[in-house]
């Protein structure tokens, strides 16, 4: 596997969507295609960050970054990171979250949140690796 390069996706392109229709399937078997217009909404948007890990030409990873205003501050919060089954092991991960990190850093967001189930034992070594602390908190969800 050749060097890992991220960075921000600014064209929502058909390789893009490719890629996100190989590994969202990965990390959410519910979830359905994403449609191109869909990217081009999150890639527009001034509040979403897709991040896209390369290797070569291949796209091996994506974390999306949401970054808003809310009366205590600006925060962070990411979502969907999923690396390609061949990729996992081999830095992908950590180089999505630290683009991340830098990018919310450089936008002044104070915090930066995620979770993740706990089944994702390899994810949750990483993120405390990265420096994120477990929260004593609980996470409700209202299905609409």
């Amino acid at each position: 596997m050749s060097a890992i390069e991220v960075a921000p996706v600014a064209i929502a392109s058909d390789d893009v969507l490719v890629a996100c229709h190989r590994l969202i399937p990965q990390l959410s078997t519910s979830s359905n295609p994403i449609t191109s217009d869909e990217l081009q909404d999150i890639v527009k948007s001034d509040s979403t960050v897709l991040f896209a890990a390369r290797s070569g030409q291949e796209i091996v990873g994506l974390l999306s970054l949401a970054i808003f205003r809310i009366p205590t501050g600006v925060r962070a919060w990411i979502e969907d990171v999923v690396v390609d089954e061949s990729a996992r092991g081999k830095g992908v991960g950590e180089a999505l979250n630290r683009a991340a990190l830098t990018e919310a850093g450089r936008r002044g967001a104070k915090t930066v949140d995620l979770t993740s189930r706990p089944s994702r034992v390899a994810a949750n070594r990483l993120y405390q690796r990265l420096g994120f602390k477990r929260r004593d908190t609980n996470v409700y969800r209202y299905d609409l």
